[in-house]
């Protein structure tokens, strides 16, 4: 395993089933006694505390900060595409929040989730220097994601009756349907970018997606403007800006991928990619379960708030409060990527201290970063809104649901460093039952009691979802991470890297 220069050195003897030199070189005396480099963890009482967090602080920015502007990059095509659309029109904004907001946004979340599932094997194979099976999973990650874009296709082909029979007015379900049919090639291009990302993340080559989403970005606010204010293609070229901005990025990293920028990881593609499918496809389904009912949860609030009377109002301000959120949701996670990244690396590399002491510095970098926004929220709420619309009505109602936007936003400042612990750990399955209960046994419900039952409009909704859901669900893996027994964590890990390894040895 590896040493790092800044850091001191123990050696070990330890025997199978632990990760040893053996399994580098396929040998096949697995039983024998093995001498291994353990990295000294940053709790070494020698280190002052601040010491160890400095270090941790270092390694976790690592990944974070590059993961933060990329994140917010290419969450800010979707916010320039909406506050293009906003100002052609009322409708407009609304068919544009719906379709990216709810549509796209649950295909995002399914497809980031899935992609999740190399947070996982990636990072522990890097931890454990197993370098040539990142590039195996990468593949085997485009085969499964692909499949998963042709499955859920149609939805973006019926999107309009879809929204239809959920309660959306007429106009703006017809509207959000044609912008969804214009999101097709959007929806093939999170098969190939996410995998990308995930497998250069966990080598921690964060800089070249930042700078990738950075071009594309600037590729977009020139395109929006061309097609809106020269082109007046109106909400159909819009959408389509958003395709050809995305696939920038995809191409970008890929050329960067397959062409020399990774030559441990990436060796060409290889026919081992088709082996191991199904083990890979549960692991990624978990994956994306587990993530998808987070990331659909505050997609159904909208769908919701459109059953509601002035929808179109309603819808408008929440989406605004959404885009917000998302906006800032970003940072948070950019702290479930490091968190995942740092953990997995740990627990890869046998080093359950470290993947600990990794987890706790990432809450409360996390949450400190959580404080200061919802300081800005709640001096700034009048103002929120101008980004996306003049209209005083809309303003207006995004003013009044600032309060649970703030605490939206401190609570999530903390629920997807978790969520990024559970991923590093490989505990996808276990969360994804925990977020079905949370979320939709008991906020959903709540927030549907609020809102109509005690006629408390979006704001009782929100709210119940909020304090119903979120803060339950975020309460339950608190518990769970501080219970957790991170040298049984390692130890699984370590087994777990030998295992795919090996499957992938024999069917080759």
């Amino acid at each position: 395993m590896s040493s790092r220069s800044d850091e001191n050195e123990v050696t070990t003897t330890l025997t199978a089933p632990l990760l040893g030199l053996d399994d580098y070189t396929n040998s096949s005396t697995d039983a024998e006694p093995i001498i291994i480099k353990h990295v000294e963890d940053d709790n070494n009482e020698n280190r002052s505390l601040s010491n160890r967090v400095w270090v941790e602080t270092k390694k976790l920015w690592r990944v974070v900060g590059p993961a933060i502007f990329s994140r917010i990059a290419s969450y800010s095509m979707f916010v320039i595409t909406q506050a293009f659309a906003g100002h052609l029109g009322d409708l407009e904004l609304a068919a544009m929040s719906i379709a990216t907001s709810v549509i796209m946004g649950f295909d995002f979340g399914l497809m980031l989730g899935m992609a999740s599932a190399l947070e996982t094997l990636c990072g522990q194979a890097y931890g454990a220097k197993k370098y040539h099976m990142l590039g195996v999973y990468l593949q085997r990650s485009w085969l499964v994601l692909s499949l998963c874009c042709v499955v859920t296709l149609p939805v973006l082909l019926f999107a309009g009756p879809i929204l239809k029979a959920l309660g959306q007015p007429a106009d703006v379900a017809e509207m959000s349907g044609v912008v969804a049919l214009c999101f097709v090639p959007l929806h093939f291009s999170f098969a190939i970018q996410f995998p990308i990302q995930r497998f250069l993340q966990s080598q921690l080559k964060n800089s070249v997606i930042a700078w990738m989403n950075l071009g594309a970005l600037g590729v977009h606010v020139l395109l929006s403007w061309l097609v809106v204010y020269r082109l007046r293609l109106g909400v159909i070229g819009t959408a389509l800006t958003l395709n050809i901005s995305w696939w920038v990025v995809v191409l970008g990293l890929f050329l960067y991928t397959v062409c020399g920028g990774c030559p441990l990881t990436w060796t060409g593609f290889s026919t081992e990619a088709f082996s191991g499918l199904w083990e890979f496809l549960k692991l990624s389904a978990s994956s994306g379960v587990m993530l998808c009912l987070e990331n659909w949860y505050y997609r159904i609030l909208i769908v919701m708030t459109g059953n509601l009377s002035n929808a179109e109002i309603a819808v408008d301000a929440l989406s605004v409060c959404m885009s917000i959120n998302g906006w800032e949701m970003m940072i948070p996670l950019a702290f479930f990527a490091g968190t995942g990244v740092r953990v997995a690396n740990e627990l890869g590399a046998g080093n359950a201290k470290g993947a600990k002491f990794a987890t706790i510095v990432s809450v409360i970098e996390s949450v400190i970063v959580g404080l200061v926004f919802w300081v800005l929220i709640m001096l700034f709420h009048n103002e929120l809104a101008l980004i996306y619309t003049t209209s005083e009505v809309v303003l207006e109602a995004v003013s009044h649901l600032s309060l649970l936007l703030a605490f939206t936003i401190l609570l999530n400042s903390v629920q997807p460093i978790l969520s990024g612990v559970a991923v590093g750990s490989g505990w996808q399955s276990y969360v994804a039952y925990i977020n079905l209960g949370c979320y939709y046994l008991v906020g959903l419900p709540l927030g549907i009691l609020m809102g109509w039952v005690f006629d408390q409009g979006v704001m009782g909704i929100w709210a119940g979802m909020i304090f119903g859901g979120t803060a339950f669900q975020t309460a339950i893996l608190a518990v769970i991470t501080i219970r957790c027994d991170w040298e049984k964590e390692a130890a699984k890990a370590t087994t777990h890297v030998k295992k795919w390894s090996e499957s992938t040895n024999n069917a080759a």
